[in-house]
Order: structure tokens, then C-alpha cells, then sequence
């Protein structure tokens, strides 16, 4: 369980890289704004994370899946956060696909090549 609630907060760093992608380079953000933001960002997890705890529990489901992350999203009025998340989904599962496909599309190196040759011949 968590001791301290800043221990829920995501780390600094990556908010700090998520800000300044999504805002122009010649704009300064200040500590506060910064720390202000890390929290906001953690509770909007946190009250996503319930909403799709709520939608699975009604469903009698024990893991969370991403349906019940795009339906709690609905059931907390971010509708407009849905279709660019399926569209990312759908990206990061190609992406995934792609890596697979290549590695198991790699050469055998003579190592392998001679385990799976019988010791026979």
C-alpha cells in the first residue's frame, strides 16, 4: 500500500517531457506549474483507474482490459479522449506486430542451426 500520497504522483520527469511537447518552445514553465500538473496528471489516472475498476466489478471481471479503460472514460465524460486512443492502440499494436514479425524473420545463426540438426548424420 502506499505510504506518503506523493508516492502516487507520476515521476517528474516525464510530465516535464510531456509539457514541453505539447506546448511551444519559447514558453517557461515554473515549478509550481510543473508540480501542480505532476498531481493533476496522477489523479486523473487514479479517478480513470475507479471508473474502470466500476465497469469491470459490473461486469464481474477481476483484470482491467482497455475496454473497460475506453468505457470508463466515457462513464467520467472524456468521450473525446476515446478515438485517439483507439487510433494510438491500434498503432502500438502494428508497431508491436512489426517487431515480432522481424524478429522471428532474423537468420539462424550457425549455433542454432546446429542444435537442430541431428547428431546422426
Amino acid at each position: 500500500m502506499v505510504e506518503r500520497i506523493e508516492d502516487l504522483n507520476l515521476p517528474n520527469t516525464v510530465v516535464t517531457r510531456l509539457m514541453k511537447e505539447a506546448l511551444p518552445a519559447d514558453v517557461k514553465i515554473s515549478n509550481e506549474s510543473r508540480t501542480a500538473l505532476t498531481r493533476a496528471t496522477s489523479v486523473f489516472v487514479l479517478y480513470l483507474t475507479s471508473a474502470a475498476t466500476d465497469v469491470a466489478d459490473k461486469k464481474k471481471q477481476k483484470t482491467l482490459t482497455v475496454d473497460h479503460v475506453l468505457a470508463g472514460l466515457e462513464e467520467i465524460e472524456f468521450e473525446s479522449f476515446i478515438k485517439p486512443l483507439k487510433n494510438d492502440l491500434e498503432n502500438y499494436r502494428k508497431l508491436v506486430k512489426n517487431k515480432k514479425d522481424k524478429k522471428g524473420d532474423k537468420p539462424e545463426t550457425e549455433e542454432t542451426m546446429e542444435e537442430d540438426t541431428p547428431a546422426d548424420m
